[in-house]
């Protein structure tokens, strides 16, 4: 007899996924259910850990490559390595590898890195967003990997944390337009309010992080996020519902807490809103080690967290190293019934909808097929419009002057100076190759003195200097200077910052440029930063956020060859004393308003 009569029912892709997921749990040990739990780092998996405890999830943390520069073939290797790990476990359940594609596959070399969430929110083009999150599926896909910790749709509230760039505006509205990357990373969801994945070519997508993490006191990373629950609801919960609504597969737990108690414990808002009231149907997944964090020190009492975490709520635990201690202690916990057996099967039902949902149980393995997806020139293109219409035209021309934009492209000897000009690695920002991103030319792009060089008129002499003094000015008869200057790459905790003063030199740089030269200030930065004492100085001045890769969209607005559209998505304030101040507050009283922007005219010259 052949093997078509014994092939069980959760392999039949014709059945229900609810008779799937019931055969396939009907016959899983707790071993296997808790295996299913567990997400550990790919430095910590091979083939046989894989095979011996079931694991359900493997991720990249941030800037972790099977080695530098990668080929996409190199990527995909590897996953299948340890899918096939997987495959040989007793049931056969294929394993779901996650990464942090937050803009554009940002971890790979050659990728196509697209402007932060600070950027896009700017654009309020929710179309732009989801032809975004369909490049960035497929350039995910193209590595082998279908699962993404994708959108952050936090509402930061005050700039100084070290996260605002994540997030795509101040202003809960916004936030909610842009959830419109969902259904580009994962398709168009047939049904509302369903988990849903359209295949090979669309990755699982994670509405992050629930909930509150942009509003904590003082901006202050993982901290504590202090308002009523209306507040909450109204301000930091908006993004969830039409996340939901658009068939998100998961959902990621914040750090932080909520009047003291920390989200990865908080059972009434996981549970009882986020699954219950919200009817949330996919996965819920913790933090990097979220939970050993719901202690301090983080790690402390694990045995608690590990019980704190399961009962709220959590489905799959991002360990991510030491995966036996969570096994052990979570098999204990329910062996002693301290974690009802019910939860458990809460986590591993949905956490199989999701994989049945996606189709991995069909197509497990990755293949070369989409390889030629990453760092495309049609992904390049189009983030390059995302960098356009991202900008935000601060000031053009003091008073009583006219307009310095668009620049002249036929001037015949131009300044572009600045520490931001030529780096590639400052353009993108931090979650670029590196977790905290880095310096120079780390991957393939466009700087935007590379951008300006290919912009103006063969006979224009363009002179690049990073950091000229005054006395180097003198003399040289420049018509205009570029000068780009701004923040140095961070993520998280390390971007948190209590004063938002650009790093020297480049005060110093606009001083020197602008006091002797006519001057356009482009700022890279992952925020609102200080710059009221040097608006005197400044002919001109473009918020250009974290733009990417594609430098050449800068210079496509300073030249005219498009219009400047962008309109703030974030206050600009004066002062950090300020902070926090919000659009609508009562005491509002801005450098630049929410919603500011001015516009040039495309010219033809």
């Amino acid at each position: 007899m052949g093997q078509a009569h014994n092939t069980p029912v959760y392999k039949d892709p014709k059945a229900s996924l609810n008779k799937r997921i019931h055969d396939l749990m009907s016959q899983m040990t707790l071993a296997e259910k808790i295996g299913q739990m567990t997400q550990i780092e790919r430095q910590v998996a091979n083939y046989s850990v894989m095979k011996e405890y079931a694991i359900g999830s493997i991720l990249s943390g941030g800037g972790s490559v099977p080695s530098p520069q990668a080929s996409a073939a190199v990527w995909v290797n590897m996953v299948n390595e340890f899918q096939r790990g997987a495959l040989a476990s007793r049931l056969q359940i294929p394993m779901i590898y996650g990464i942090d594609a937050v803009h554009g596959h940002n971890n790979v070399y050659g990728s196509t890195i697209f402007p932060h969430n600070v950027g896009l929110g700017v654009t309020r083009d929710p179309d732009l967003l989801k032809r975004i999150g369909a490049a960035t599926a497929l350039e995910v896909r193209a590595t082998g990997i279908p699962y993404t910790f994708a959108p952050c749709i936090a509402v930061c509230r005050d700039p100084r944390w070290g996260r605002c760039y994540e997030s795509y505006s101040e202003d809960p509205e916004i936030v909610e337009a842009m959830t419109e990357i969902i259904p580009g990373l994962q398709g168009d969801a047939p049904k509302k309010g369903v988990p849903f994945v359209a295949g090979k070519t669309k990755v699982a997508a994670c509405a992050k992080h629930f909930v509150g993490d942009g509003g904590t006191h003082n901006g202050i990373n993982e901290n504590n996020t202090i308002i009523d629950r209306h507040g909450l609801l109204a301000i930091h919960m908006a993004g969830y519902y039409h996340a939901i609504i658009k068939g998100v597969s998961t959902v990621m737990v914040s750090y932080s807490s909520w009047n003291g108690e920390k989200m990865h414990a908080n059972r009434d808002l996981v549970t009882n809103f986020l699954k219950k009231t919200l009817h949330f149907r996919g996965f819920v997944i913790s933090d990097w080690q979220g939970i050993d964090r719901i202690t301090s020190p983080a790690g402390s009492n694990y045995p608690y967290s590990v019980h704190a975490g399961v009962n709220a709520g959590i489905d799959m635990i991002m360990v991510p190293y030491n995966f036996t201690e969570f096994i052990n202690d979570l098999t204990e916990q329910v062996n002693s019934k301290s974690i009802p057996m019910s939860r458990i099967d809460d986590a591993v039902r949905r956490i199989l909808r999701v994989k049945f949902q996606m189709g991995l149980f069909e197509n497990p393995l990755a293949d070369l097929s989409l390889a030629d997806q990453l760092g495309s020139q049609e992904h390049r293109e189009l983030a390059r419009e995302a960098v356009r219409k991202s900008l935000v035209l601060l000031k053009n021309g003091k008073e009583g002057d006219k307009p310095l934009l668009p620049l002249d492209k036929k001037a015949p000897k131009i300044l572009v100076a600045g520490t931001h000009a030529d780096n590639l690695g400052y353009q993108c920002g931090g979650w670029t190759i590196q977790w905290q991103g880095q310096s120079g030319n780390t991957t393939k792009g466009t700087t935007i003195l590379t951008a300006i060089k290919s912009t103006v008129s063969p006979s224009t002499q363009v002179v690049f200097e990073e950091n000229p003094s005054a006395s180097s000015l003198k003399g040289q008869d420049y018509d205009y200077a570029v000068v780009v200057v701004g923040e140095t790459p961070y993520a998280e905790t390390n971007g948190d910052s209590m004063n938002l003063t650009m790093p020297e030199p480049g005060p110093t740089i606009i001083k020197n440029v602008c006091g002797s030269v006519k001057c356009v200030v482009v700022v890279i930065s992952g925020r609102p930063i200080v710059l009221q004492p040097f608006l005197q100085y400044i002919d001109a001045l473009v918020a250009a956020w974290l733009p990417g890769t594609e430098g050449q969209g800068v210079a496509d607005n300073l030249f005219g060859d498009y219009p400047f559209t962008g309109k703030l998505a974030r206050t600009w304030f004066k002062s950090v004393d300020q902070l926090p101040m919000n659009v609508g507050d009562k005491h509002y009283d801005p450098l630049f308003p929410f919603g500011f922007g001015l516009t040039t005219e495309k010219t033809s010259r």
